[in-house]
């Protein structure tokens, strides 16, 4: 019988249920269904309601990054990644930049837009003019649907509207301003537009197509810049080096896409340890990257007139310690409480100036030794562990690796076998 993927109520059923009609779908073995079954300290309720259809979880390391210091503040710096190496140069960044009060950061105001995309209004101009006309009454009716983040001292601030061209004619497009607090805002913005999207039907005689937030969270932007000495980075040569790095991504977008991977290593790290929507901040990040038509680094790195190496950053950053999977997932809460962090806003700081440091670990390593020796002496000791290894002979199996030049599965797989037989490796 013709296997189906139609299954009816798959939803309604318990995980443990859901886990055993797909081990029956693709062969799994007893071994393959209890790794899927093992949830990672996150408890099995929570895990079934937090998405759908769940049958098991998936975990990654959950490392910390030392030697931050960030406005004059040390942070040990939860995060979450899968990536060899990633960890230990965010590390020995952080180190490069502790001088004074380290890496400054600061974050402007936790304001958040949510957009009503108005279609198939007769005069949009004017209809624009109606809209904003009508500004403090929608502002109100908006902080009735926000009452709670307008009680903790949050909620609507302003409305802008704006008409742009499309295949289907104008669409007005009006922005709705809220201060979200400590949340990210997703729920209280879309609840917002939602509530205001029928009067603004009645102002308009269009339709309100769209009503959602946006993730471009240009009201929501970070900066952070460091200054150190150049021998804390490998002397003269390599700073210059760094900045020439970071001259040519300025100039090549396809040079700039990777040089902004490295930012986001970190600050996708950290969001994944504290359950942030990773997502959205990749969008918005690159969208930000792209504002003038061309994509651009996130970061600059320049020599001063003191010939300190001197780097900054800019970035919107849209992050929550209130509210949604944080408030449901046991790990995120206690990556919360080793980063010490108590709003929003020093989130985003901490986030940023970890983006910075992870950014320039990559360039230092990328103009001197080449970025690969740290990530393959890492992959070396998976390579390893893949083989079979165990304990300290992971490490010996890895160093031999290394220096044999030869970084294979099939060569540790010989290397182990060699082992085995009683050969010296």
């Amino acid at each position: 019988m013709e296997k189906t993927s139609r299954i009816q109520g798959f939803y309604k059923l318990d995980m443990g249920e859901r886990l055993k009609i797909v081990a029956e779908w693709a062969g799994l073995t007893e071994e393959e269904v209890r790794t899927l079954s093992n949830l990672g300290g996150l408890p099995r309720e929570i895990a079934d309601s937090m998405i759908e259809n769940v049958i098991g979880g998936m975990t990654y390391p959950f490392a910390v990054a030392v030697n931050f210091r960030i406005n004059g503040r040390d942070y040990l710096v939860p995060m979450v990644i899968e990536e060899p190496s990633v960890v230990a140069a965010a590390s020995n960044a952080a180190k490069m930049l502790r001088e004074g009060e380290g890496i400054k950061s600061v974050a402007g105001p936790q304001e958040m837009i949510g957009q009503i995309h108005i279609v198939g209004a007769r005069a949009p101009f004017y209809k624009a003019m109606r809209i904003l006309e009508a500004k403090q009454e929608l502002l109100e009716e908006a902080k009735r649907s926000a009452s709670t983040i307008v009680s903790l001292g949050g909620g609507p601030r302003e409305i802008d509207v704006r008409v742009v061209d499309s295949a289907m004619g104008p669409i007005i497009v009006v922005h709705i301003i809220v201060d979200v607090l400590d949340a990210m805002g997703a729920n209280t913005i879309n609840t917002i537009v939602e509530s205001i999207a029928p009067r603004i039907e009645e102002l308009t005689g269009g339709e309100a197509r769209l009503r959602i937030i946006s993730n471009y969270a240009t009201r929501r932007i970070v900066r952070a810049w460091a200054r150190t000495r150049p021998e804390n980075v490998g002397g003269k040569e390599i700073a210059e080096r760094i900045v020439e790095a970071s001259i040519i991504a300025e100039a090549d977008p396809y040079r700039a896409v990777t040089h902004n991977k490295g930012i986001m290593n970190g600050i996708i790290a950290v969001a994944l340890a504290t359950a942030q929507d990773h997502r959205a901040i990749e969008a918005g990040a690159h969208a930000y990257a792209a504002r003038t038509g061309v994509y651009k680094p996130l970061s600059r790195w320049e020599i001063d007139e003191e010939g300190y190496l001197v780097g900054s950053l800019e970035i919107p950053l849209q992050v929550g310690t209130v509210g949604g999977t944080i408030r449901v997932h046991p790990t995120a809460r206690i990556a919360l409480k080793i980063l010490g962090v108590k709003t929003a806003k020093e989130l985003s700081e901490v986030m940023a100036a970890v983006g910075l440091a992870q950014n320039l670990a990559a360039l230092r390593a990328l103009v001197s030794e080449g970025i690969q020796k740290g990530h393959m002496r890492l992959h070396a000791r998976n390579l390893a562990i893949t083989a079979g290894a165990r304990g300290d002979l992971v490490d010996k199996i890895a160093e031999r690796m290394i220096r044999d030049g030869k970084i294979s599965y099939e060569y540790a797989r010989q290397l182990l076998e060699a082992y085995l037989r009683g050969e010296k490796i």
